[in-house]
């Protein structure tokens, strides 16, 4: 009987074997996902400067929250989530990758650690970036835990939801870019069901302010940073061990049905 490799070696094997993949197309598109906006950011302040024109940390909060939490981050989720275990249902290649002597439940994890690991030294570049557009240095730590536990648990439930559903990715992007806004609007702790909640709680400030005098205006409620970073990590590993499981569930012989539909 041949044993099984460790989960440690199986991921490790799982990052060396996939890793020239992060440098095709696709992973060069996550990179300018989250760079690329703040480039252009820089080129506007550096424009407006010149011109007398204001643009301080007040408007750089809004590159990051409005145009890299809300925006960026949950497109290079949804490019990069279907690279993982998803691919090869896609690709009719599960059955191939089930039958091989590793532990099933640690394929979705190991295929979508690359990617994340790729995808946060991004985030980093970008939010070290956000300094030249007049982002105080101490806020920059907190933008940085931000957007790096709120990608970690994103990813892993993408992940999860190409597991279990056949449109799994659709069902992803209405969460992501049509609920998660809904924040402002949503009544008490029911806030707390959105990544974008989290990742002000966070950073320490908000993309935006809600008057009293709008419409279905909420109070907004606020989670410390260190368990909002906790939560977006427990929700990661409960993710993560809730897509081995269902992997673990799915026969060899009817995997590549999974892609159907």
């Amino acid at each position: 009987m041949i044993a099984l490799p460790t989960p440690a070696r199986t991921i490790s094997a799982l990052v060396r074997g996939y890793f020239p993949r992060v440098l095709q197309i696709r992973g060069w598109v996550c990179a300018l996902l989250v760079v690329l906006p703040v480039l252009l950011s820089f080129v506007l302040a550096s424009i407006l400067r010149m011109q007398q024109l204001s643009f301080g940390s007040q408007e750089a909060l809004i590159v990051f929250h409005k145009v890299l939490a809300q925006l960026a981050l949950p497109i290079l989720v949804l490019v990069a989530a279907p690279a993982g275990i998803r691919e090869d249902m896609e690709q009719r290649t599960l059955p191939l990758v089930l039958s091989r002597p590793a532990p099933t439940w640690i394929l979705p994890f190991g295929k979508g650690l690359l990617w994340y690991g790729w995808g946060a030294l991004w985030i980093v570049i970008a939010v070290g970036g956000m300094a030249g557009l007049g982002t105080e240095m101490a806020s920059l730590p907190f933008m940085a835990a931000a957007l790096l536990a709120a990608f970690w648990a994103e990813l892993s439930f993408m992940t999860f939801l190409s597991l279990v559903f056949k449109r799994g990715t659709l069902w992803g992007a209405l969460y992501l870019l049509i609920w998660d806004p809904l924040v402002r609007i949503m009544p008490g702790n029911l806030q707390r069901l959105t990544f974008i909640h989290y990742i002000e709680s966070i950073a320490g400030s908000r993309g935006s302010s809600v008057g009293t005098s709008q419409l279905l205006a909420q109070e907004q409620i606020t989670t410390p940073w260190y368990l909002a970073i906790l939560a977006l990590f427990l929700f990661g590993v409960l993710c993560w061990a809730a897509s081995g499981w269902k992997l673990q569930q799915t026969p060899i012989g009817l995997a590549g049905t999974e892609a159907e539909g």
